[in-house]
Parts: C-alpha cells; sequence; structure tokens
C-alpha cells in the first residue's frame, strides 16, 4: 500500500513538474467525432502562450430534412508529455440551432452548452501536422427538445495543420 501511495504522489509530481512544450502559434483542420449528429467540425487553435491556447470549432449539417449548426469554443492548458506528445484539458461552452423540416414533423429550436475537453496530441517535427484525440463532455440548457438527456459525450480524432 505505501508503494502505491509513493507511486501516486511521484506521478503527481511528475505531472505538475513536466515544462510545457511551445505550442504552435496557430493550428487549422478538422476535428472528426460523432458531434451529437452534425459531424465533422472545422477547428482552430491560436495559441495564447507556451502552454495555454483557445479552440474554436464549428460544427453543421446541411441535408434534405436537417440544418443545424454547433460553435463551441474552449481554453485549454498544455503539458508536454515526452517529445511530440503532449496531452491538454480544457474548459469552455458554444451555441447552437437545430431545424427539422420533413414532410410530417416541423421544428427547431437553439441551445447553449457548457463543455470540458480532455485529450492527447502528436505534433511531428518533419511536417506541421498536429494528430489529437479528445473526449468534450457536453451539458446542454434551452435545448428546445434537442436532446432527452441533456449530456453528450463527444469523442473525436483531429487532424490540424500547424503554422
Amino acid at each position: 500500500m505505501k508503494k502505491i501511495i509513493l507511486s501516486a504522489f511521484m506521478l503527481m509530481g511528475l505531472a505538475f513538474s513536466t515544462q510545457a512544450q511551445e505550442i504552435s502559434k496557430n493550428a487549422l483542420g478538422l476535428r472528426l467525432g460523432d458531434n451529437d449528429g452534425f459531424g465533422g467540425e472545422i477547428s482552430y487553435q491560436r495559441g495564447l502562450s507556451d502552454n495555454n491556447r483557445l479552440e474554436l470549432d464549428l460544427g453543421w449539417r446541411n441535408n434534405n430534412n436537417v440544418d443545424a449548426f454547433k460553435l463551441t469554443g474552449l481554453y485549454q492548458w498544455v503539458w508536454n508529455i515526452d517529445g511530440g506528445f503532449n496531452w491538454y484539458a480544457g474548459v469552455g461552452g458554444g451555441v447552437g440551432s437545430w431545424s427539422i423540416d420533413n414532410n410530417n414533423f416541423d421544428d427547431s429550436g437553439t441551445f447553449a452548452f457548457v463543455a470540458g475537453d480532455l485529450g492527447i496530441e502528436y505534433g511531428f517535427d518533419e511536417v506541421p501536422i498536429l494528430l489529437s484525440l479528445d473526449i468534450r463532455p457536453e451539458l446542454y440548457f434551452n435545448s428546445d427538445d434537442f436532446r432527452n438527456d441533456n449530456f453528450g459525450p463527444d469523442i473525436a480524432l483531429g487532424i490540424r495543420y500547424q503554422f
């Protein structure tokens, strides 16, 4: 038991003492997940300091029966694991709108949500590409029947060009 407690304290100390790798000033690409039916998102990251950034994501859906969009903003903290690997955590929120126009059913609404973000990423040295995998749990408000349970976990793979 003592070894487990000592190992946990050493791991926490290592996590808080690691130095952040300098993150890119800008990154633009796609975040591909289910996004609660909105599909993929266009994703933009703006570095604010050596280990903080802002991420903006725009998801949309446009087909014969459904028109919708979702805009998400997240503030993220980034920590270096080793080499090009980083892990990150963030908080934020967003807004969206949806409209269903089916032969027998018409409905529309707006919603707001708060979100968290936890993920891992890898930045290549040879090419300015950033790959990421994250989970973004979202809690919805004023959903106007958009969701039954007002909670949506969103797991996604991201690919971005850094500049």
